[in-house]
This record gives structure tokens, C-alpha cells and sequence, in this order.
């Protein structure tokens, strides 16, 4: 199935569903407030989801139970998941729509309905912290109504009939519409579809014929999951170029919820439900000494890392033990600590597509921990390209984005240089904006980056009104050396002040040089300092290393300004029409 067939099929499920279940939360109206709806409506969606799946074998799993206890077997579980078909399994004589027969005891039933799911599923709940809602809706006297809306046939959200995907981007909707009253930080849990599609291409496209010939047996991580929907998308590209791919899924995420949807995603997938894990990346790694395949990822960016610094300078301490020994960013920007957690589990063999915004391109002066951990990239030669995407492609932000594609084992072609990929001109708006997401990738753009990406070679590609431009750069371009120029101080008759035959430093007068690695120092003095400062020198103990990658510079075309003459007439035109306007106001008037 393409990408457009795939995404028209999933938008339709995703506007009937969530508009279904957003109709729902108008039930909770009076008692909830809108930034509360998904207290609610988050975990009945996952309850449901689970209830109707497991529908098909609720009798068979029932049966067993009571041969089971009949037979005082207490190792149950694997009897069970047998029975269901699934991971996970319900052992209550209620269902959802068996519920609602007795509306005085709907509480209690309830509740009894939720104890005897497995506990794979009854951890998922608890993440919710559900059970406090329960008594707050039939306290109001709602709970029968919201169970009974959940009830209805257009409610219904059996994996027979959605698919993990389509359920995955109908979770991201309620989430991203409840949020919005949260006005929570930009990008925290949504990355669209489409721009997944294009990572997962770039991942996948050096090496598509030896998969498809040889097969797929791979490991893939998102270290900031959310509701795992960046895991599927790449999965399903995986499936479409061999069918019988074996995968396994590993994510962590913080946000408890976004965590609980993600976990009931993957054991209705009939995943490891115990490879999606809860807890902060940062200073709780549960996946220490992993290594994968394929790494995508959308971390939280310009968020800070205050909560997390004790343990990670902790780590930091620990050197090439830890993940972030080539050093650390500033407090206030935690997205570059991402990026060293995704190198340091990513296989000799593996690829790595993460999105940050702009400041790791060039935020921090030389010997600074940002410039130093985008030299440990460079230096090691795994930095394999940067695609700069269309501003407004999020739900939650306009601002400009990027993903940095990263491999420990780039072909020889690629060997020492980096692929700037200028994307922002290839992208179509939507005939919707949802959020802030007024512009897509559809097929067509995904395949122009894709096509350049693949050239590697200068230039521009183009389909239609859509544009790409590649620059190959060398990755030492990015690469200068900082020194300080120091200048003599100077007596009152105009002679360098000397202590131990060396002239004194001016502080007044001290500047500073960026110069490009792959430029002499001594010639570059020679032709841009002594020429205006003959008796300047170098603090050779004050030199640093930095790296920088100036992106939007590389792209910069210069238009030059108008001529004088055309503005001027310019202005006169616009003086003769202003004329000309304000004597037909008065002539209007005057009649």
C-alpha cells in the first residue's frame, strides 16, 4: 500500500473515531473541565480497545478460568493468553456492554470488570490513575452515560477492524486535542506521519535492495516514544519491503499516559509489551547496554534538564563508561543529550534518524559542550546527512526543524563528508491546517528528498513547483580554530610595556579570530590581522577547537536591493493614488 493510500485510510478512521470519542467528552461537561476530558476519555479509549478486541474469545477465556479453578491451578497465565489469542486476557463474567444492565451497581461492576484483566493491562490503567475517576463520574452520576457512549457500534475499536496504526494516530488526535488546553511544550508528543514516513525512507533507502534480497530480522528504539507511533511507521516500512520481517520494538517515554497508550499498542500488536518502559531517559536509561538497529526519534527540544542534572554529570563523570562523555549543553536545551544517548545505542552497523531544532547546529562558542558533542560526531565521521524540513509541519510548533540522519558505517562514497539537504521548499499545504500543521510531505516530496538523498551530489531537484537543494560538504569545513589576538600595552610614549623581555597584553585592545581548520594560521594572520595590527600576536594557551555547521548560511542566496530609481517611483505612484483616492472622498462627500 503507498503512503498516500496508507495516510487516506488512516486520516478517515482517525476523523470518524476521534470525533466519535470527542462527541463523548461532552458528556463530561459541568463536571470536568475541557483540559480534563482526557483523564477520562484516555483510558476508556484503551479499556475499549482491549474489550472489543478480546470479545471474539471472551467465552473460551472464561471456560478456562473455570477449568483452571476447577483444577486448583494457580500458574494461569500462559493457560489464559492462550485462550484470548493475545498477550493479555479478561477474566470477569462483565463486559463493557454487560455493564450497563444493572445501572444501580455500575461502580462496583465496573471496577470488578478492570480487576480481572491481566496484569499486563492492569498496569496500563493504573498509569491513568483511573480509579479516582470512576468515583468522580458516578459520583456526578455519568459513569452509566460514558460507558454506554463507549458502548454504541461507531464506538466500536476491535484490532479486527483498526488496524495498530490506525488506533495509534486515533490515540495521537485525542492527545493532541486534549493538550492544546494544556498549551504544553512545543513538540512533546506529536511528530505527524508524514514527516515519520520520510525518516523511515532515509533510513531504509541505502540499503533497500539488500534488505528486500536478504531479508529483515532488526532491532528499532525511540528513546522519547510517546504513543509509539514513530516505532510503527517504521515497522510498517519495514514490512512493505519484506513481509515476513522480524522486529523487535524497544521505547521509553516519560509522560505516563502517552506511556500507557503506547504499552496497550504494542501487546494488542502482540509485541513485548516489556520493551516499552516508563521512566526519564535522561537520568533513568533502562535501556543501558542496549544496542539497535535503527534508532527514530522526536526528543523534546529547548526543554531543560535541571531535574535530570545530578545523575547525568553523574554519567558525565563516569567518561567513555557513560553516554555523555564528549560533554555537556547548556541547562536550558536538553536535545543534544538525546542525540548522545541515541549514538550510544546505536549498532557499529545501525542508522539513526533524530529531529532537533536549530540551536545544535551552531549553539555553543568553541571548547563549549555543544560544540564539543557535534565534534565527536564529526570527528568519528558519523554525521551522514541534515535535511532541513518545511516550517508549520508540526501540531504544536511552527518553528524550523531538522533531521540528522547519523550511521557508524557510512558507505566509502560518503566517507568524510556530510549531505546538507535543504528541504524546506518541498512540502504542500494542507487543505486543513490541524494545529500548526499547515504544510505536509506527501508522496511526491518524500520521494524528491528521498532522490536526493540517494544522488549525493550537489545541486538542485525538482518535480513541479517542489525543490530540493543538496550541498556536499567535507566534514572538516565545519571544523576552525578560536584564538585570541592579543596587542602590545603601551607606554606614555607610544613603546610596548615589557615584563621579562615580552610585551604586556592591552586587554582593551584583545579580539578574537575564528579560523576555518582547513586554513593555515599563520597565513591567515598575515592577510587579515598584521596588515592592521602589525605588532598583534597569538595567546597560543587560549586557543580552542569548535565545530559549527552553519546550515542556513550554506543555503543563503543574496538578493540584492532595489534601485533607488524604482523606489522612488515607487513612491510617486503611491502618492498619485493617494491623490487620487482622497479626491474622490471629497468629491463624494461634497455631492
Amino acid at each position: 500500500m503507498s503512503i498516500s493510500d496508507l495516510t487516506k485510510r488512516t486520516t478517515i478512521n482517525i476523523q470518524e473515531k476521534a470525533n466519535l470519542i470527542w462527541a463523548i467528552a461532552d458528556k463530561l461537561v459541568g463536571t470536568y473541565k475541557p483540559h480534563e476530558y482526557g483523564d477520562v476519555i484516555l483510558p476508556m479509549c484503551v479499556i475499549k480497545r482491549f474489550s472489543d478486541t478480546l470479545a471474539a474469545t471472551k467465552d473460551d477465556v472464561l471456560k478456562k478460568d473455570a477449568w483452571l479453578n476447577e483444577r486448583g491451578i494457580e500458574v494461569r497465565d500462559g493457560f489464559l493468553r492462550e485462550a484470548s489469542g493475545y498477550a493479555f486476557y479478561n477474566t470477569s463474567r462483565f463486559t463493557l456492554e454487560s455493564l450497563l444492565a444493572d445501572p444501580d451497581n455500575i461502580r462496583d461492576n465496573f471496577r470488578n470488570y478492570l480487576q480481572h484483566f491481566s496484569t499486563n493491562v492492569i498496569d496500563i490503567i493504573e498509569k491513568f490513575d483511573f480509579d479516582k475517576e470512576i468515583t468522580k463520574l458516578d459520583n456526578n452520576g455519568i459513569l452509566y452515560n460514558v460507558i454506554a457512549e463507549f458502548c454504541s457500534k461507531k464506538a466500536y475499536m476491535g484490532a479486527d477492524e483498526i488496524s495498530a496504526v490506525d488506533m495509534g494516530y486515533i490515540f495521537e488526535e485525542l492527545v493532541r486535542k486534549f493538550s492544546e488546553s494544556y498549551d504544553e511544550q512545543a513538540g512533546a508528543h506529536f511528530t505527524a506521519r508524514d514527516i515519520i514516513y520520510l525518516m523511515a525512507e532515509i533510513l531504509v533507502a541505502p540499503n533497500r535492495e539488500q534488505l528486500h534480497k536478504e531479508g529483515i530480522t532488526a532491532t528499532m528504539y525511540d528513546m522519547a516514544m510517546g504513543t509509539s507511533q514513530m516505532l510503527d511507521c517504521l515497522s510498517e516500512k519495514l514490512h512493505e519491503i519484506d513481509p515476513d520481517a522480524i522486529l523487535t520494538e524497544f521505547g521509553q517515554e516519560l509522560n505516563e499516559k502517552t506511556f500507557a497508550i503506547a504499552k496497550a499498542n504494542v501487546l494488542i500488536k502482540g509485541g513485548n509489551a516489556e520493551n516499552m518502559q516508563h521512566g526519564n531517559t535522561l537520568s533513568d536509561d533502562r535501556f543501558s547496554g542496549y544496542e539497535f538497529d535503527y534508532i527514530i526519534s522526536n526528543p523534546p527540544f529547548g526543554i531543560e534538564w535541571k531535574n535530570e542534572k545530578k545523575k547525568v554529570e553523574e554519567e558525565y563523570q563516569q567518561g567513555a563508561a557513560g553516554r555523555f562523555e564528549p560533554g555537556l549543553p547548556a541547562i536550558g536545551d536538553s536535545q543534544q543529550l538525546f542525540m548522545l544517548n541515541g549514538i550510544a545505542k546505536l549498532k557499529d552497523t545501525g542508522r539513526m534518524a533524530i529531529i532537533q531544532n536549530g540551536s545544535p547546529l551552531f549553539k555553543g562558542d568553541a571548547g563549549s559542550g555543544e560544540s564539543n558533542i557535534r565534534g565527536y560526531l564529526l570527528e568519528h565521521d558519523w554525521l551522514e546527512a541534515i535535511i532541513q524540513i518545511p516550517n508549520d509541519m508540526f501540531y504544536n510548533t511552527g518553528i524550523a526543524t531538522y533531521i540528522w540522519v547519523v550511521t557508524k558505517h557510512k558507505s566509502l562514497d560518503r566517507l568524510g563528508k556530510v549531505q546538507l539537504i535543504d528541504a524546506s521548499k518541498c512540502c504542500e499545504k494542507r487543505r486543513k491546517p490541524i494545529g500548526n500543521k499547515r504544510n505536509e510531505f506527501t508522496e511526491r516530496c518524500i520521494a524528491l528528498v528521498s532522490k536526493a538523498y540517494k544522488a549525493f551530489a550537489d545541486g538542485v531537484w525538482e518535480d513541479g513547483e517542489l525543490s530540493v537543494e543538496v550541498k556536499i560538504k567535507n566534514r572538516y569545513d565545519f571544523k576552525y580554530t578560536k584564538v585570541v589576538v592579543e596587542q602590545p600595552l603601551l607606554d606614555e610614549n607610544g613603546k610596548p610595556l615589557l615584563k621579562k623581555g615580552q610585551p604586556q597584553a592591552d586587554s582593551a585592545k584583545r579580539d578574537t579570530e575564528s579560523i576555518p581548520w582547513t586554513e593555515d594560521i599563520d597565513a591567515y594572520m598575515q592577510r587579515n590581522v598584521l596588515p592592521y595590527a602589525p605588532d598583534a600576536w597569538i595567546d597560543t594557551k587560549k586557543t580552542k577547537i569548535g565545530y559549527e555547521i552553519p546550515f542556513t548560511r550554506e543555503f543563503y542566496k543574496y538578493v540584492a536591493p532595489r534601485k533607488s530609481e524604482e523606489i522612488f517611483a515607487s513612491l510617486q505612484e503611491l502618492e498619485k493614488e493617494e491623490k487620487e483616492l482622497l479626491n474622490s472622498i471629497m468629491n463624494h462627500e461634497s455631492e
